[in-house]
């Protein structure tokens, strides 16, 4: 679903995914074209927004692989998307700007868009910056993406979205603190300030294993909050039945109720994401797309046309 630029009206429903990938188009000139030798490329992006360090961090990591890459970000925070592909629209068109990052001069373009990060991440799998990328990559997340709330998480719904189009994708996330059901993150503090690099290494570790899987995969890599020589090393981990944060209504009243989290404190299950980054560990858990439960048995339903008992 989309919004005009003057949020007054959605725009229409009906719309092909070439069409959407027309409209979000960037202005000419803003995407340079490849050279003669191709190589893989990749769309980076994340649900914290376009100025957030994490992800030209992360870009840069992409470009350090030699990766052809463009960065294609949400003008603002809109962490808790999921996979929603909600974008604004003016005159027909979907909102995107140029935007300049230091040290992404190499990038065939840095984009600002009015769009959600699975809008990003379709849009862009259909050629909306560009041809479509061979990778994609989500973050660095301020906040972990751990457990099954990975669920709401825009960082993981950009890369599932991205890999039912083939893509192979990543999401990567810091396990800074949150203070918000979205799952925005806190102001850093000189205390504890987020260590980017930390998470950005273990994005590199990860990234040949990706490169050479299946189209498709998913992998959701998780970095605890402390300089990297104290990180007590890189595990694979099954998903926590929840995360590190827990949402529970904290009031109710006529006509409104209001939500907080509380830091879950609770011994977490042996061997689960929530679990290791708890003890110090890097994470990676490979995801999957929504598919079809074929396990799931289902009683003989009658064939031919249902008749009305009324």
């Amino acid at each position: 679903m989309t919004a005009n630029g003057n949020g007054d009206r959605p725009a229409d429903l009906e719309v092909s995914l070439d069409e959407l990938s027309r409209r979000a188009a960037p202005p000419a000139g803003a995407v340079r074209g490849e050279g003669a030798a191709r190589r893989l490329r990749c769309l980076v992006t994340n649900d914290d927004g376009i100025g957030s360090e994490g992800l030209r961090v992360l870009a840069l990591v992409a470009l350090e692989a030699g990766l052809e890459v463009v960065v294609a970000a949400p003008m603002q925070e809109c962490s808790g998307a999921s996979a929603s592909i909600t974008a604004v629209e003016q005159d027909g068109h979907f909102v995107v700007e140029p935007r300049v990052l230091p040290g992404l001069e190499e990038a065939a373009a840095v984009l600002a868009v009015g769009g959600l990060p699975a809008f990003i991440a379709l849009t862009g799998m259909r050629g909306a910056f560009g041809p479509a990328p061979d990778v994609v990559l989500s973050g660095i997340n301020n906040g972990p993406n751990t457990g099954y709330a990975v669920l709401h998480s825009g960082t993981a719904g950009a890369a599932l979205t991205a890999s039912t189009f083939g893509a192979r994708a990543m999401a990567v996330s810091l396990n800074v603190r949150m203070r918000s059901p979205s799952g925005a993150g806190v102001a850093p503090s000189a205390s504890a300030p987020p260590h980017w690099e930390t998470a950005a290494e273990f994005a590199r570790r990860a990234l040949p294993a990706l490169l050479s899987s299946a189209p498709g995969t998913v992998l959701n890599v998780n970095a605890p909050n402390i300089p990297l020589a104290e990180v007590v090393g890189f595990r694979r981990a099954r998903l926590a039945r929840f995360g590190a944060v827990q949402t529970n209504v904290s009031e109710r009243g006529e006509g409104f109720f209001k939500v907080a989290l509380a830091e879950i404190e609770a011994e977490y299950e042996p061997g689960t994401d929530a679990a290791l980054i708890a003890s110090g560990y890097a994470t990676i858990t490979p995801l999957q797309a929504v598919c079809e439960a074929d396990a799931v048995e289902l009683p003989d339903l009658p064939a031919g046309a249902l008749v009305s008992d009324r």
